[in-house]
């Protein structure tokens, strides 16, 4: 029987946790969904924007983002495939809830940037780019939608070095003409691989023939001009191109580059083969005790999502964790730095989104679910009582959207209050009580205005509370302190009604206003006034 190290460096070996992210309407959920049918997680694809059978991506759980066809939370989902476990999460895309975002990417060792073939690099990839380059996480570039008209793969990777500052390796390359590939070369196996044609809409895996660049098969099956064409970019590549270099890859300055279209699964699973062989296993993290390696013997892990109601007939509440070293055992009892007391971990759940299962063992690199009666907090610290540490803080995000919201029936104040507590400590809004107001109404505070209507969304479908919900003319928001330590109040504060004086969750003083010319009247007029976009307990992103 192996020892736990032992144990340990076998299961943390088979560990693959990446994210996905792109821009909107890139066809990452796509993505997730086909990595899932090649791992035999699905049996048959569903489309998001199938309206005449309804199925919706397996990753979008919640209802309103079958309705709008988009994702805004997080998903996590986990399958096997050719001896490795794969725990992806898939996130959302659009910029009102890059928080969820960039909280996920805490948890991956690397992650995979889904390209349009016909936009190319847009404004959200580049944010969230920029996010996985200070984190130091590899990344791994999927040039999506091939099955339509678009850039020149060329033309593309000039646009990842002119626009991202990053160099990329194609791993395999794209045969035939603009929005009709018929199949891709793999580099480093040297073969062409023809795809059978998609009669299925992508619903079923796609079979390709594979055949030696010289044989007489390829000049038949793709003629002469496509075959010079391959030939002349190949050798283009090789001249001109990078040299693969896997410490670049993982120093973030080189990408592995793969073509294909997850709609009719068109390179799919040359990218996920590709993706298993290159891509890191669980990394060391960094704490208050130093470096933790992931084959430590000690549990460790922390909190980057907490989801409520994620299944609405039991109104459940759930805290994933990233396991960072060590072996997790279900009930095992672990320290929870926050608190500074000792919880049993029951009830340990994995996902294929919102399906589950209970689990008795995990490793590092696994996203284990938790039931959560209230105790957990985003970024906490979960690990062996006699170890006693923290990871990182987790980066806060300051609001640049405001509104006040109160239930519009005052009978269901106490649904109103349990369910908009409960959205905050997910994390998607930031909750402000306004200093001598009273306590019919919140000020809530959120990245994007589409947060608005998640909000209301969730409370009318998950609380049964109708909400007033009206915009205020604020977009800075700043954290307020005295260099002398002396409380700010609103008396105290020359220009208060030049904004909004408000209070947050642990009552610290902040000032909301329109915006940068009111804020540096304020600093002008109080020259003892220390001011921060975020609470001075954390740091901002």
């Amino acid at each position: 029987m192996p020892s736990l190290t032992e144990e340990l460096e076998n299961e943390i070996a088979k560990r693959r946790t990446f994210a996905i992210i792109s821009h909107p309407d890139a066809g990452k959920t796509t993505l997730t969904e086909k990595l899932l049918l090649y791992g035999g997680a699905i049996h048959l694809a569903g489309s998001i924007k199938s309206r005449k059978t309804q199925r919706h991506a397996v990753s979008d759980w919640m209802e309103i983002e079958k309705q709008r066809g988009i994702s805004v939370t997080s998903s996590v989902l986990q399958f096997d495939y050719d001896g490795c476990r794969i725990n992806i999460l898939d996130t959302p895309g659009h910029q009102d809830f890059s928080e969820d975002t960039y909280r996920t990417l805490m948890a991956v060792d690397s992650a995979v940037m889904v390209i349009d073939v016909a936009k190319g690099v847009e404004a959200q990839t580049k944010k969230l780019f920029k996010v996985c380059k200070q984190r130091g996480i590899p990344i791994f570039t999927f040039v999506n939608k091939l099955d339509h008209y678009g850039k020149l793969p060329l033309d593309l990777m000039d646009e990842l070095e002119n626009v991202l500052g990053i160099r990329s390796y194609p791993m395999n390359w794209p045969i035939g003409t603009d929005g009709q590939y018929l199949g891709v070369y793999d580099r480093s196996e040297k073969k062409v691989k023809l795809f059978a044609e998609d009669t299925t809409h992508g619903q079923t895996a796609r079979i390709a023939d594979i055949y030696d660049l010289d044989d007489p098969k390829v000049l038949e099956r793709i003629g002469q001009d496509t075959l010079h064409s391959l030939q002349e970019d190949l050798a283009l590549l090789d001249e001109a191109g990078e040299t693969f270099d896997f410490s670049r890859v993982a120093a973030g300055d080189l990408t592995p580059m793969y073509f294909g279209s997850a709609m009719t699964n068109f390179g799919v699973q040359d990218f996920l083969e590709g993706y298993i062989r290159l891509a890191p296993k669980p990394m060391p993290r960094i704490s208050t005790r130093g470096e933790i390696a992931p084959a430590d013997s000690h549990f460790s892990a922390f909190v980057f999502k907490i989801q409520a109601n994620m299944n609405p007939a039991h109104r459940d509440r759930l805290a994933f964790i990233r396991i960072c070293s060590g072996k997790f055992e279900r009930n095992m009892t672990v320290w929870h730095e926050r608190t500074d007391k000792l919880i049993k971990l029951s009830q340990p759940q994995q996902f294929l989104a919102q399906d589950r299962q209970i689990i008795d063992t995990a490793y590092p690199g696994d996203i284990v679910g938790l039931f959560d009666p209230g105790v957990f907090g985003i970024g906490d610290t979960i690990c062996s009582p006699e170890q006693k540490f923290k990871y990182a803080d987790f980066p806060v995000f300051p609001p640049e959207k405001f509104a006040r919201v109160s239930a519009r029936d005052t009978m269901k104040r106490k649904q109103f209050v349990k369910g908009i507590e409960q959205l905050t400590q997910e994390g998607a809004i930031q909750l402000f009580k306004q200093s001598g107001a009273g306590a019919e109404s919140y000020i809530v505070g959120t990245v994007g205005t589409l947060q608005f209507d998640v909000l209301e969304y969730r409370l009318k479908n998950e609380y049964n509370v109708d909400i007033e919900l009206v915009m205020q003319p604020y977009e800075v928001a700043r954290w307020l302190a005295y260099e002398s330590g002396e409380p700010v109040t609103p008396a105290s504060l020359k220009g208060v009604e030049r904004g909004m004086f408000v209070l947050d969750r642990k009552d610290n003083p902040v000032l909301l206003v329109s915006n940068e010319w009111a804020l540096g009247w304020i600093t002008d007029n109080n020259p003892s006034l220390l001011l921060r976009p975020v609470p001075f307990d954390n740091k901002a992103v």
